[in-house]
């Protein structure tokens, strides 16, 4: 149940009365109270009503909200607490809300470059020990794909700083072609995760539009002077992305019309899971098959999307990436015909 700011501030000045073991509290006088708090905070001259406090008695008693306060009635008359040292502060979250909160932090967890997530893990288990709900260890209910093992996760952490700050920043970089590292004087506009691996984009000053960085081929990162910052002025990312599968394109990059056949056996999962976000049925053939279509960058990811079906699939168009798809699995038949021609040869030998 969301609580408005008016009653918790009717919860906690009939909480702050009740505390007070001095004075005996009538329902008169808690309104008196109530209405005094309301005005004070709030500027509101009503007052308030028997109806309400008393409907707010009862809610603070219910579990409702999460604090079952020991309210109970002298001689009555007169409100109090039966346990002295009861206060709602002591429960300043409901049971319930403790658990959300620890499903949501199970499900924030597999992005463990994000070191805040960890201490609100701490902070979570804090609040647990404060309302004594702590409970066994149980099992996770919820098991998302990550890998922690990845080079860069470290980064991940400053460089949401340096995009949020616009802090330039001197990257120590080396690419899976380069022979050697180099530095670049990079200001930092996004991070990106494609298939559990982290990526940064931004502009290096020597390079025209934008750059992405893989977080794994990140040696160091230094933060450099604001003054060197260079403001990104493009589109939103959402709308960049929009035509891409993962995250390599650049400025120039238009999305092409793919359309792509997938036998009977895959139709219901590329139906069911689309490609990307794009993809349309254009047909469905009688032996179950489906052709797809889906506009997209023509990139290293689409064909490693492609691949990834194997026999399943076939590009008809447009004809330039069928003829590198057909180029690839060729390659790769070869491999396994030298590979089992050795093998043959070896155990000839023997």
């Amino acid at each position: 149940m969301a609580l408005n700011k008016l009653a918790l501030i009717r919860y906690k000045t009939i909480d702050n009365c009740l505390r007070l073991r001095h004075r005996k509290w009538t329902l008169e006088d808690l309104m008196e109270k109530v209405s005094d708090a309301l005005y004070e905070l709030e500027g509101i001259k009503n007052g308030i009503s028997k109806r309400t406090i008393q409907s707010d008695i009862q809610l603070m008693r219910s579990n409702k909200l999460g604090y079952n306060a020991p309210i109970v009635v002298m001689h009555r008359k007169f409100y109090t607490y039966k346990d002295p040292n009861y206060s709602i502060s002591n429960s300043p979250i409901s049971i319930g809300d403790m658990q959300k909160m620890k499903e949501a932090v199970e499900v924030l967890k597999h992005v463990s470059g994000f070191s805040s997530f960890d201490e609100l893990s701490d902070i979570v288990a804090r609040l647990e020990d404060s309302i004594h709900t702590k409970k066994d260890n149980l099992p996770s209910i919820i098991q998302m794909e990550s890998n922690n093992l990845l080079k860069g996760i470290s980064f991940i952490a400053p460089l949401h700083n340096a995009i949020r700050e616009k802090i330039p920043l001197l990257i120590s970089y080396q690419s899976f072609k380069a022979t050697q590292k180099q530095d670049l004087v990079f200001s930092p506009y996004l991070l990106k995760e494609y298939r559990n691996r982290w990526f940064l984009i931004g502009h290096h000053k020597k390079v025209e539009g934008l750059m992405t960085l893989a977080l794994d081929r990140i040696d160091t990162i230094e933060e450099m002077g604001k003054n060197s910052y260079k403001e990104y002025l493009g589109i939103d990312f959402e709308r960049y992305f929009s035509d891409t599968i993962g995250v390599t394109k650049t400025h120039k990059d238009r999305g092409h019309r793919v359309i792509l056949q997938i036998n009977a056996k895959n139709a219901p999962y590329v139906a069911t899971k689309p490609i990307h976000h794009s993809q349309q049925i254009l047909d469905k053939k009688e032996d179950g098959s489906i052709l797809v279509r889906i506009d997209v960058v023509l990139n290293f990811e689409l064909e490693r999307e492609i691949l990834g079906f194997g026999e399943s699939i076939k590009v008809l168009s447009p004809r330039n990436l069928q003829a590198r798809i057909k180029q690839r699995l060729t390659a790769a038949a070869q491999i396994y015909a030298e590979k089992t021609e050795t093998i043959v040869k070896n155990t000839a030998d023997c």
